[in-house]
């Protein structure tokens, strides 16, 4: 070991000795140096690699915010328990307030809804998701995510029994970008692609996202057919830590369907902004079941949804077991 520690020394010290012997002597006074021939470029800079100091300290942050989460024995993935009973009644106000209420304003970026129901939203076609990488996503993680969509992907098909399977190009209708940071720009450019007339305010939320939302999604209706989805992009940061990547997931994925609203009385469920549940509960695997009910139509007020509602909780038997 001694010996090549002595050997590297000598290449060093020959390689500098070397650099010496080609030193340039100064011009003589008076005598002004040749410009640098146009043909002769120099060389570019060196090209940063890895993600940037401001993903690095997004990809901190995150992880400072689930480490915090789960200590305070948050984002559950029990899906709930005998500590977090459901009734009936439960349910039919929980769907209610979840799919006939906005979270946000209709094509008003982040500005809170008035408050209002609106009618109810779903997708009639099949749901064919496919997953999106920025380059700053590494392969090995690219895997990971591929498999945990393509589960869940799975999971939302059987809860539903709606065609929801993983799609792939130009075949695909449901959009779950997984990019960083460094990646915006590229995100905003396939958005537009994906929706060349996309609203503005809607465009801006991709391009501006603050740090407080960890993810999102948008879904688009067809032309003149205001409450039938027929296209969605999520949108979830590739900073994230495992258990935060995984429940932008689950909610957004959840969220595209068409329950659209966060509710604080919603519980167990990921539909609530408290962050008790980081997995799709027990709860609101019953919620999307309603939903994708043949009883219930796309455009539906509440009123004319309650007692459809109402027959099909009494069908199912009960609340929580």
């Amino acid at each position: 070991m001694r010996g090549a520690a002595i050997l590297r020394a000598a290449v060093v010290v020959m390689a500098l000795g070397a650099l010496a012997a080609c030193e340039i002597a100064p011009p003589a006074p008076g005598v002004k140096p040749r410009a640098r021939p146009a043909s002769v470029k120099p060389p570019p800079p060196p090209q940063a690699t890895g993600p940037s100091e401001k993903s690095r300290a997004l990809a901190a942050y995150y992880t400072r915010v689930e480490t915090n989460l789960v200590g305070q024995g948050l984002l559950r993935t029990d899906g709930g328990g005998p500590d977090t009973p459901w009734t009936d009644t439960d349910l039919l106000r929980n769907f209610e307030r979840i799919a006939f209420y906005d979270e946000y304003a209709r094509n008003r970026g982040l500005t809170r809804s008035d408050g209002k129901p609106g009618g109810l939203r779903k997708w009639t076609g099949p749901v064919r998701m496919a997953v999106e990488f920025g380059a700053a996503v590494p392969e090995d993680q690219r895997s990971v995510d591929r498999g945990t969509v393509a589960r869940y992907a799975d999971r939302l098909a059987r809860v539903t029994g709606h065609p929801i399977s993983i799609g792939a190009g130009a075949d695909a209708n449901f959009h779950v970008l997984i990019m960083g940071e460094d990646d915006r720009a590229e995100a905003v450019r396939r958005i537009k692609t994906l929706v060349p007339n996309i609203n503005p305010s809607s465009l801006a939320l991709f391009d501006n996202l603050p740090r407080s939302i960890h993810c999102l999604v948008v879904a688009f209706a067809g032309t003149g057919e205001d409450h039938t989805y027929r296209r969605a992009i999520a949108f979830i940061r590739a900073e994230h830590p495992p258990l935060l990547r995984k429940s932008c997931v689950h909610e957004e994925l959840a969220q595209g369907l068409g329950l659209a609203n966060d509710s604080p009385r919603a519980r167990p469920s990921i539909f609530n902004d408290d962050d008790e549940f980081a997995l799709l509960t027990t709860q609101d695997e019953e919620l999307l079941r309603l939903l994708y009910s043949p009883r219930l139509r796309p455009g539906m007020s509440e009123a004319e949804a309650r007692p459809i509602l109402r027959d099909l909780i009494a069908a199912r038997g009960g609340g929580s077991s």
